[in-house]
């Protein structure tokens, strides 16, 4: 409890932007949901079977993973906050269509033949008693609608949204229950609020209730019009990162760097997502810079990845040209550190079964429970290479990659992959068996940018060049260590590095 309340001070800022960010995004989708659903529902009311056949689809269509909706809707409409509203839209429809459907059809047909013998036609009808009477089964719709949307929305974060979920995810990452805690625990409140709050309109008259959802409407609405009125013209940047502490210390590197000497104000986005939520983004242009590694662009962003012996040099290269060449990325000067892929087993495990290399795992591959993250299990230079390489058949689960080490620490696996700078390494005192076949390649870090970027800000290129050839691998893992482990800020970790190596004015 202690811990939790401690956490909570100490990230009291963020948690003020990822409520705010959360409560924004559940509002303008439960509201487009409403807009939508409403009078749509009473259209079709008239139309048994044309209603029967949308509250089917409604349904089919909520059945659907939303983190499967959220990727299908990247390469239309890109990454941040509008695939998440259109997301949380598409699984609020349901409930507000079903129950003000079945509000209208239970209506007492008797009031329907004495308003029709009262010559009262049908905008008449519904204004004058049909809403009144639908309302409570309506509004009970709306609820959980809004519950819905609230609890679905934490997965905005995975798509660079922000939101609680951003604050579950970094909790899930660097293993910290307390921040899970405080995401989940702000979640389900908000959610106990809105609905609260809804169910006191229940009993209001309809002319209170629309003007309630107009004013909702318009703060919703300035809320998101007001950064396109902040005068930040073309001296804003975003920089954003992928999940976990490293790319959070890297992008506040660059951030500090640029600051000092440009005239150019950053806005960084740790936890942005995932490598192709990222690649995505910038190219495009919802975000202007991320860090990137060499190895990652070579084997999974290329369409055509080149055939590489694993050199550094010839890798970086290759990543450089390629990207250019196909998306007109500028990839800058590396960092002195890899931060290659690793597999990792408890020393106790590597002693009982004579483990020094990863051939040698296949001693145990018949018997040893193995823990690969979603995009290792995927990669060429993952499993497939430990599969085509090595021989190797284990007998895989897939994870998020944080619940690994959990789940080693527990007994519950025996193998997992790492990052070579992990924190948790050293945390957990980590055996990493030797590549002897060299199956995963360089992975030196690195500015990625788009080539108008760099053109309109030229100065970016010497400035973020001055961490080339800086940061050696038990430098990263010891700033990862500091930020995972002992709780400092990535921020704090980023400033007292840059203090260290006189690149502070």
């Amino acid at each position: 409890m202690h811990n939790l309340v401690e956490v909570f001070i100490n990230r009291f800022a963020d948690w003020q932007t990822a409520i705010w960010q959360h409560l924004q995004i559940s509002l303008a989708a439960l509201l487009l949901a409403i807009l939508i659903a409403v009078p749509l529902s009473i259209i079709l009311v008239n139309y048994r079977r044309l209603a029967s056949w949308m509250l089917q689809l409604t349904g089919i269509v909520q059945t659907i993973p939303s983190l499967a909706i959220l990727g299908l809707l990247i390469p239309f409409i890109g990454i941040g906050t509008l695939p998440a509203i259109v997301t949380l839209v598409v699984y609020g429809l349901f409930p507000i269509v079903q129950n003000t459907i079945t509000a209208f059809w239970e209506l007492d047909p008797q009031l329907e033949e004495a308003a029709t013998a009262f010559g009262m036609t049908r905008w008449e009808k519904l204004r004058k008693y049909q809403l009144a009477l639908a309302m409570p089964v309506m509004m009970s719709g709306i609820r959980t609608a809004a519950v819905m949307i609230i609890g679905t929305a934490t997965l905005a974060a995975l798509i660079g949204a922000g939101g609680l979920g951003s604050l579950i995810l970094l909790g899930i990452d660097r293993n910290d229950s307390a921040l899970i805690l405080i995401g989940a625990i702000s979640s389900a409140f908000l959610a106990v609020v809105i609905s609260l709050i809804l169910g006191g309109l229940t009993k209001r008259r309809p002319k209170t209730l629309l003007l309630s959802f107009l004013t909702t409407a318009i703060l919703v609405v300035a809320s998101f019009a007001q950064p396109y009125f902040l005068p930040m013209g073309n001296n804003k940047l975003i920089i954003a990162g992928k999940l976990g502490a490293e790319p959070d210390i890297l992008i506040h590197l660059y951030k500090e760097l640029i600051e000092q000497d440009s005239h150019l104000q950053v806005e960084v986005k740790p936890n942005f997502g995932k490598t192709s939520f990222l690649y995505e983004a910038l190219k495009a242009g919802s975000i202007d810079i991320y860090p990137e590694f060499s190895g990652t662009i070579t084997a999974s962003l290329l369409t055509n990845p080149p055939q590489l012996a694993n050199d550094q040099e010839a890798v970086y290269e290759a990543a450089r040209d390629g990207i250019y060449q196909q998306d007109k990325l500028i990839y800058l000067k590396p960092m002195a550190y890899q931060n290659t892929y690793a597999i990792a087993v408890k020393e106790a495990y590597a002693m009982e079964h004579g483990l020094e290399t990863i051939s040698d795992l296949k001693k145990v591959e018949a018997t040893a429970r193995t823990g690969f993250s979603l995009e290792f299990n995927d990669r060429p230079d993952g499993k497939k290479g430990l599969e085509s390489l090595y021989g190797l058949n284990l007998n895989i689960q897939t994870m998020e990659p944080a619940l690994r080490y959990q789940a080693l620490e527990l007994d519950k696996l025996d193998i997992i992959e790492v990052y070579s700078t992990d924190s948790q390494i050293i945390k957990y005192g980590l055996k990493l068996l030797q590549d002897d076949k060299h199956l995963f390649p360089p992975y030196q870090g690195a500015p990625l940018l788009r080539e108008e970027t760099l053109k309109q800000h030229p100065e970016l290129e010497g400035i973020l060049n001055k961490l080339h050839n800086k940061i050696t691998a038990t430098e990263m893992a010891t700033m990862n260590y500091q930020v995972d482990v002992e709780g400092k800020s990535a921020k704090e970790v980023a400033h007292d590095f840059l203090l260290r190596q006189g690149l502070l004015k």
